[in-house]
């Protein structure tokens, strides 16, 4: 194993350090789907995200000024789809009650939000490719 040199180090500290965001401007979580149109459709149009770039097989989406979500055609990718399994990708909302308004609205039927003891009100929902959203709103604290 090779160590850091002290300079070297130095610099990766001071890189880290940076406005504590690691230097990092904005992130972007791919999801690799076999079923493409239908997951650019629900985040497009029932969620209705904000499309920054789409293609015939990748479409990017904004979640906010530093968050992105994309959705890339498993088959014409260089990786395949997970199909769903072991993703989460959770949202925090404002209003945890207008956001399952709106999406039920939509008619996703999102299930009844609910406590979670952690400190949130949430509800769950999956995207056509079985990938699971987690939308939720952290809940006032009580002494």
């Amino acid at each position: 194993m090779k160590l850091l040199t002290t300079k070297a180090y130095a610099i990766l500290c001071q890189w880290v350090k940076r406005d504590n965001r690691n230097g990092i401007k904005t992130s972007n979580t791919i999801l690799y789907c076999q079923k493409w149109q239908e997951t650019v459709a629900f985040y497009q149009i029932q969620l209705k995200l904000p499309v920054i770039f789409h293609n015939d097989w990748f479409a990017e989406f904004e979640l906010n000024e530093a968050a992105r979500l994309s959705v890339a055609d498993a088959n014409r990718a260089s990786m395949d789809s997970s199909r769903g399994k072991g993703i989460t990708i959770t949202l925090e909302v404002e209003d945890i009650e207008s956001a399952h308004r709106q999406l039920n609205d939509v008619g996703l039927d999102p299930p009844p939000v609910r406590n979670h003891p952690w400190g949130a009100k949430l509800f769950q929902l999956h995207d056509p490719e079985g990938n699971r959203l987690e939308f939720w709103e952290p809940t006032p604290k009580t002494d």
